[in-house]
C-alpha cells in the first residue's frame, strides 16, 4: 500500500533515446528548512522554487499548526509569516508528517525547547523508523518524549520549559540529527555545540547563517564542530530553492544507461555535501558535464548534461563519501548493473534505517531482475553486466519507498525486459512530476492498473 492511498503498480520498459530538458523540482532538504526557519522569524519570508511534494506540504501544514501563517501563491511560490524563535504555539491536532523522516525529525528539534506539547505520527513507513536518535539529544535540552516501543511514532514531545544549551557529538553521520539539535539550540540560552565526526549535508548551517543566526564551523581533531549562539532574532529572507540533486539523479542516471540519450538538467544544486553521486559517476566513466556554474540562495548551482555512457566501469566507492550521497545509492546500484565489473559501496549501513532497508530492497529487487549482488550490514556490491546486460522481467517491491520505486523504474528503461514496481504511489512524496517528466524525455512507462 502507498502511504497516501491505494497501491499504484507501474511498469517501465526498454526506451529509445532519452532527450530534452529535465526541469526537476526544488531541493527537498532546502524546502523543508525554508519553511521551518521562515516560521522561526518575525516577518515574511518569500520562497520560490519550493518542492511541492507531499513531504514538504506536510511540513507546511505542520508550521501552520505551530502558529505560522503559510500561504501558497502559485507554483513553487510561498510566503511564511513566522512567530519568532520560541514563539511556537501548541498544536491543537496531531502532527502528521506522512513519509518524511526529515520533516518529523527537524520539527521535533525546532519545538523541543519551547514549553509546548506536540504529538507526531506518519505513514506506515515513517512509524517504523527509529526516533531515538532525535529524542536522545533533545532530552539533554530538557525535552521529554513518549513513544511506542523502540522509540517509534506516534510520539509525544513535551518541550523544555527551561532549556539548557548542550554539547553533543552526533553518533552517526546524519544531517537530520545534526539539524534537529541545531534547531533545538535556537531557543536555548548560551552556545549549543554539535560535533560530527563525518561531514554531512550542511544546508542547516548555511541557512541559519543566512537568516541571521550566529553560527560558526571549525575543523578540529574531534571532527567538524558547529557552534550556535542561542536565542537570536532571525531575519526573514527571500529564498530561491535550487533544484534537487537527489531528484536530478534519476533522469541523469537513466540517460547514462539508455542508448543514445542526451539530457540537460538545469539549475541543479551542487553543494559539495550533496554531490557525491556525480563525482562517483564521473569516476566510473560517465559522460557528465557541468555548464553555467553560478550561485543561487547561497548554494553552488550548475546546468548538468548527461549522455549515454556505454564504457562505464565498476569502482569501489570510498566509504567517507557516503554522507554526501546517502540517498543516491539505490539509483547508483542500478547504474552499476550497466557498468563492467563490480561496484563496491561501503559505509552504507545508514541505508538500512531509511524509508525502508534500502540495501535489502535493492539487493532483492536487482536479483529478481537477474543481477548478482553481494551484501553485508555495511556494504553493497553489484556485479555489472555492461550495457544492455540486465535481463529485467521482474516485479520489485517498493517498500513504501519513493527512491526504491524510481530506481527500479529507471532500470526498466534500459533492461532487456520490462521492470515493474508493486507501488509507485510513494513517488509523490518527493518527486510528484517524475512520471510526466520522464515520459516527456521519451521514457516508456505505464500504470499497470490503468
Amino acid at each position: 500500500m502507498s502511504g497516501h492511498g491505494d497501491p499504484i503498480p507501474m511498469t517501465a520498459r526498454k526506451s529509445g533515446p532519452l532527450r530534452g530538458t529535465a526541469d526537476v523540482p526544488g531541493d527537498k532538504s532546502i524546502s523543508h528548512r525554508s519553511l521551518i526557519l521562515g516560521a522561526l522569524c518575525v516577518g515574511e519570508t518569500h520562497i520560490t522554487g519550493l518542492l511541492e511534494g507531499q513531504d514538504v506540504l506536510d511540513t507546511a501544514h505542520a508550521m501552520r499548526a505551530f502558529g505560522a501563517e503559510v500561504t501558497h501563491h502559485g507554483p513553487g511560490e510561498w510566503t511564511v509569516n513566522g512567530v519568532g524563535v520560541g514563539g511556537f504555539a501548541e498544536p491543537e491536532q496531531v502532527i502528521d508528517c506522512g513519509n518524511s523522516g526529515t520533516g518529523v525529525r527537524l520539527i521535533m528539534g525546532a519545538m523541543a525547547t519551547s514549553p509546548i506539547t506536540a504529538t507526531f505520527t506518519g505513514d506506515a513507513s515513517l512509524r517504523g523508523r527509529p526516533m531515538g536518535r532525535i529524542t536522545d539529544p533533545i532530552g539533554l535540552f530538557g525535552a521529554q518524549s513518549y513513544g511506542r516501543q523502540g522509540g517509534r511514532l506516534p510520539m509525544t514531545i513535551v518541550g523544555a520549559a527551561d532549556p539548557v544549551s548542550i554539547r553533543y557529538t552526533v553518533p552517526m553521520p546524519s544531517a537530520q540529527v545534526k539539524s534537529a539539535v541545531l534547531l533545538a539550540g535556537l531557543n536555548a540560552p548560551g552556545q549549543t555545540v554539535v560535533i560530527e565526526k563525518e561531514a554531512t549535508r550542511d544546508h542547516t548551517e548555511r541557512m541559519l547563517a543566512g537568516f541571521g543566526a550566529e553560527v560558526s564551523v571549525t575543523e578540529t581533531d574531534e571532527g567538524r564542530v558547529i557552534t550556535l549562539t542561542g536565542q537570536p532574532e532571525l531575519q526573514p529572507q527571500t529564498i530561491v530553492v535550487p533544484r534537487d540533486p537527489s531528484s536530478a539523479a534519476f533522469p541523469v542516471c537513466a540517460a547514462l544507461i539508455v542508448e543514445g540519450s542526451d539530457v540537460l538538467v538545469p539549475g541543479i544544486g551542487l553543494n559539495p555535501t550533496r554531490a557525491g553521486l556525480f563525482t562517483t559517476l564521473q569516476e566510473m566513466g560517465a559522460n557528465l558535464t557541468f555548464e553555467n556554474m553560478r550561485e543561487a540562495g547561497g548554494e553552488p548551482v550548475a546546468d548538468l548534461r548527461a549522455r549515454f555512457s556505454p564504457d562505464m566501469k565498476g569502482i569501489e566507492v570510498p566509504p567517507d563519501r557516503a554522507p554526501s550521497m546517502i540517498d543516491e545509492y539505490p539509483i547508483l546500484s542500478v547504474v552499476a548493473c550497466f557498468a563492467t565489473g563490480p561496484t563496491t559501496m561501503k559505509g552504507v549501513k545508514e541505508l538500512r534505517v531509511k524509508e525502508s532497508d534500502r540495501i535489502d530492497a535493492m539487493a532483492r529487487g536487482l536479483e529478481r531482475c537477474g543481477a548478482t549482488v553481494d551484501e553485508d550490514e555495511d556494504t553493497l556490491i553489484v556485479h555489472g553486466m555492461g550495457p544492455n546486460g540486465l535481463p529485467g522481467g521482474a516485479t520489485c517491491a517498493s517498500h513504501l519507498d519513493h527512491r526504491i520505486a524510481m530506481s527500479f523504474l529507471c532500470a526498466g528503461f534500459a533492461a532487456q525486459k520490462p521492470v515493474s514496481v508493486d507501488d509507485a504511489g510513494p513517488i509523490s512524496t518527493s518527486f510528484p512530476i517524475f512520471e510526466p517528466l520522464m515520459e516527456t524525455l521519451g521514457a516508456q512507462m505505464v500504470r499497470s492498473n490503468a
